[in-house]
């Protein structure tokens, strides 16, 4: 399976040479996350671009250290970034291998570009930080890498940028084809750190994309993996943890807002977590602001394989539910990152969570169903007045939105009895689902 139709272009390099804000200047977009401290990227970010009528995928990645490369070093962060970095490189159809123009070759850059001769994809040397033409003399340095001229740029000021979209597409592959592929379910994995959603987000994607570590909120950013499964495509989002505010600061400001974007375009939020500590005000939040957006949901109870006692198991789950009220329709699994536990039973709760988000209801079958609720368990009085739904149709899907015409104003009880009895009859299965009632003018005299 291959991960994109479109030519993977890799970018590589040491930390703090502007790889992130290269790429966010040649795809036109703030993706990355951007500033003074170093090594800010530590997983695999990719951004589709196009220029002069081609398309194809930026993929940007975490600094490589020279002690990072080596056999022994699989176990810390650095050497972590450098298995996804390399991983990266493996899959690409082109190579950017950005180096600081003005400090020149150093020792993290040797070590790099032994790996890079070996690699199955053509490389282009870019020399970045090359503000003006009197900065370029320690460029010529650079031929010492054996990867040929170098191209010049700045990042940050675009200088050259255009030359090197230009020998992109010169030198990237033609595609096969180009063909239009539909877009695709976004699933995005929320919590807050260190519950374990990184080592889920790998388990569900089946390669190594994220960074896992001991270390909570390893992962800065959101990053984008697109699977397929018995021909579906799905896109996965794995972001970075949200903290209480008041333990919020410097980089975690970036992705705490990252966190929140990638709610606010996904069409499914799982929210991990940690199954030992329980849902705690900071799942509370993130709750709140799946339910705000529409989005459909699942909570993983994670580290399910730690809890070996049946009443602390139950105690679990019982918590989750009442301090999750806000996504009481999500569906619950227990899971496990680390052993793999019940992840493969996530991808059919996906997909029916997907198909009901989609679920459109006959205006006669929705109208009949009203009528019945109305019947049985008729609106509660409100001042005196005795109210009722003349009339209701589905307005939108994602998530379902129903428009009800009524006499006068409906109870929010009476309005969450009819939510349930519309997930009873439809299998609105993991989705919100939203009541918008509609007045008649009261200037209008009763019949």
């Amino acid at each position: 399976m291959t991960e994109n139709a479109l030519p993977n272009i890799v970018v590589v390099g040491r930390p703090n040479v502007g790889k992130s804000t290269l790429v966010n200047r040649l795809a036109e977009r703030r993706g990355s996350i951007v500033g003074p401290t170093a090594g800010l990227t530590r997983d695999r970010l990719s951004a589709p671009t196009q220029w002069r009528g081609r398309q194809f995928l930026l993929t940007d990645t975490g600094g490589l250290l020279e002690e990072a490369l080596g056999s022994d070093a699989s176990s810390t962060i650095t050497g972590m970034v450098a298995t996804a970095a390399l991983g990266a490189v493996d899959l690409a159809d082109l190579i950017l291998f950005v180096v600081d123009g003005q400090v020149g070759v150093t020792s993290d850059d040797l070590a790099l570009v032994k790996r890079l001769h070996r690699a199955a994809a053509p490389v282009i040397l870019v020399a970045n930080k090359v503000d003006a033409a009197r900065g370029e003399d320690k460029v010529w340095d650079l031929l010492s890498l054996g990867l040929g001229e170098p191209l010049v740029v700045s990042a940050l000021h675009g200088r050259g940028t255009g030359d090197l979209l230009d020998r992109i597409i010169e030198t990237m592959p033609e595609p096969d084809e180009m063909r239009s592929v539909p877009e695709e379910p976004c699933i995005a994995l929320v919590g807050r750190p260190n519950v374990g959603k990184s080592m889920l987000f790998n388990r569900l994607i089946g390669e190594y994309r994220s960074i896992v570590h001991e270390e909570p909120g390893t992962t800065r950013d959101s990053v984008d993996s697109l699977i397929e499964i018995n021909g579906t495509r799905y896109r996965f989002v794995d972001t970075a943890g949200i903290r209480r505010r008041a333990k919020t600061h410097d980089v975690e400001i970036y992705s705490a807002s990252r966190t929140r974007q990638a709610i606010e375009r996904a069409d499914l939020a799982i929210l991990v977590v940690d199954a030992r500590e329980g849902a705690t005000a900071q799942e509370q939040r993130i709750a709140r602001q799946v339910a705000d957006e529409g989005v459909g949901a699942i909570i993983a109870l994670n580290k399910w394989d730690l809890m070996d006692d049946p009443e602390t198991a139950r105690i679990a789950e019982q918590t989750a539910a009442e301090r999750l009220k806000f996504i009481d329709y999500a569906t619950l699994v227990r899971t496990s990152g680390l052993t793999g536990r019940a992840v493969g039973k996530i991808f059919p709760v996906i997909q029916a969570v997907l198909e009901s988000r989609k679920r459109r209801i006959s205006t006669g079958r929705l109208n009949e169903l009203i009528q019945q609720t109305q019947q049985s368990a008729p609106p509660p009085g409100v001042g005196g007045r005795h109210n009722k739904v003349l009339y209701a149709t589905q307005a939108s899907t994602a998530p379902p939105t129903f428009v009800l015409f009524s006499t006068g104003e409906l109870p929010m009880s009476w309005q969450r009895f009819l939510e349930r009895r519309l997930r009873e009859e439809f299998d609105f299965s993991g989705n919100p689902i939203r009541l918008v009632v509609r007045e008649r003018s009261r200037n209008r005299r009763d019949e």
